[in-house]
């Protein structure tokens, strides 16, 4: 695989030697200091140029990467909306294991939507047609303090569809049951559980994507009753993880309801605990 080095000098290098590549920045895990790094994260790289099209026209000029091996073109699926005059993606995937996310932006379109994202590092720019920005952080990614209104419609969520939970798991529909549990109630486990990450830290953290640094804010028992709840196809197997995620839920519901100041409703909890129960012993 090659170094990180190696791999931003041939982006700048890249840009350096073609006239229609104004500057170059870096958005991502890359640029966060509080994301591990390992040999697997992207480089998720933004040219600013004049124009997108002469690029698009060209299928081949991406070779000057390396060898690609299986890519994407995500601004030609015709199931997403488009605007590949202004912005163009390529994700490419390398033999020796190294993973390109590039866009091509207009400068008009860059000069836009650069500060949107503070995760952002600028690598080059030629003319000096970019603005300062700061230094990269991930604070706009920081866990939000909920209103009291969103924390009791979580709770409310969580205990109401373990109702299409049970009845999923008695008529073993394991399909339905699995979608039910990672779409509606599991979103808000892992809401609650960030709302503790948040409050252990003073709401200056992020958990990252689909919440995957949770471990950092958790013990372990929490931890790895998180992970018990993601069960396979077996039907005893999904009763055992929803009530483990029903437990660890109750419990940290309550913290955070105790810590914001708010009552939590342990009476809607408990019923509907004791619904999956009593369906589960049917």
């Amino acid at each position: 695989m090659r170094s990180e080095n190696e791999i931003y000098s041939l982006i700048l290098e890249i840009a350096k030697n073609d006239a229609r590549i104004k500057a170059v920045y870096m958005n991502g895990s890359r640029t966060n200091i509080n994301a591990p790094k390992d040999i697997f994260q992207d480089y998720d790289i933004v040219y600013v140029v004049e124009n997108t099209q002469s690029f698009i026209d060209d299928r081949d000029w991406i070779n000057v990467f390396g060898k690609i091996i299986y890519m994407q073109y995500p601004d030609e699926n015709p199931n997403y909306p488009s605007d590949k005059e202004n912005s163009y993606g390529y994700l490419m995937q390398f033999a020796d294991g190294v993973r390109i996310d590039l866009t091509l932006q207009t400068v008009d379109y860059a000069l836009h939507h650069i500060m949107e994202d503070r995760l952002c590092k600028i690598l080059m720019d030629k003319e000096n047609i970019l603005p300062e920005i700061g230094e990269a952080t991930d604070c706009q990614r920081w866990v939000k303090k909920p209103a009291k209104e969103q924390y009791f419609a979580v709770c409310n969520e969580f205990w109401w569809c373990t109702n299409n939970v049970a009845k999923g798991i008695w008529r073993k529909e394991i399909p339905y049951v699995q979608d039910m549990v990672n779409y509606c109630v599991r979103p808000q486990l892992i809401t609650m559980l960030n709302w503790k990450a948040g409050i252990l830290t003073d709401w200056k953290v992020s958990v990252g994507k689909s919440s995957k640094y949770l471990y950092r804010h958790l013990s372990e028992e929490e931890w790895k009753m998180l992970l018990s709840t993601y069960f396979d196809g077996d039907v005893e197997n999904a009763w055992k993880s929803v009530f483990r995620m029903c437990e660890l839920f109750d419990n940290t519901a309550r913290l955070v309801g105790e810590k914001l100041g708010w009552e939590y409703n342990a009476q809607e909890g408990k019923a509907a605990w004791n619904f999956l129960e009593y369906v589960y012993r049917m």
